[in-house]
């Protein structure tokens, strides 16, 4: 890596740990590009000589924090052999993190980031390749992919070939599974129930294994 290289990917690094930061200690809520400048020593227009947006650092602040869901996921999914349970399983433990952070979750899958999302992914684990070692293939397509229904299909193409299910039906699962996930996130995120996460995990997964014995009758 040449002088240059090595140099942004250090800027880079301080904004986007001091991003982390300021959510740590704030909540993303909190999140300004003046309090960012401040813990990394520099001013706030050295950020837009990195980053198009202040949203894209947000973005990458947010990703420091998938960390648990990504080392649960494996624990998930390795105890699942069948597409369906794996599916259910991959669901379970999102539900479980994103419920009990559902700010970071929301600006990471949801949030309109003026940017292609994956190529966002791209740059960020460019900067941490180190993030992607050691990790399954299986798990490595969903950290990769930020979009959620790619990423619910990939768990179940499997029953697509073994024509345990038609695309039809995979599509209305998938669809029907993505719009409930983010109702009850939303219901968080506006405080219209005070479930827990434990609460709010188990009513969504309830209603996602009755849409997939319904489809798969």
């Amino acid at each position: 890596m040449k002088k240059r290289e090595i140099k942004v990917k250090r800027m880079l690094e301080f904004f986007i740990e001091a991003t982390e930061q300021v959510i740590e200690e704030e909540g993303i809520e909190h999140v300004t590009a003046r309090k960012i400048a401040e813990l990394a020593g520099y001013t706030s227009s050295t950020i837009y000589n990195y980053f198009e947006e202040l949203n894209h650092l947000i973005f990458f602040g947010s990703l420091r924090f998938l960390d648990e869901y990504v080392n649960d996921l494996s624990k998930y999914m390795d105890k699942e052999e069948e597409p369906f349970e794996k599916y259910l399983s991959s669901w379970e433990c999102f539900c479980k993190h994103s419920f009990n952070n559902p700010q970071i979750y929301n600006m990471i899958f949801i949030s309109d980031l003026g940017s292609e999302p994956n190529e966002l992914l791209k740059r960020y684990y460019k900067i941490y390749p180190n993030d992607l070692l050691n990790l399954p293939e299986e798990i490595k397509m969903l950290v990769m992919e930020n979009d959620l229904s790619k990423r619910s299909k990939g768990m179940i193409s499997d029953a697509v070939k073994k024509r345990y299910l038609t695309d039809e039906k995979l599509d209305a699962i998938v669809d029907i599974t993505i719009l409930m996930w983010k109702g009850m996130l939303t219901t968080l995120l506006n405080n219209r129930a005070n479930y827990t996460p434990e609460e709010a995990t188990a009513i969504t997964m309830n209603y996602i294994r009755e849409i997939m014995s319904h489809y798969t009758k």
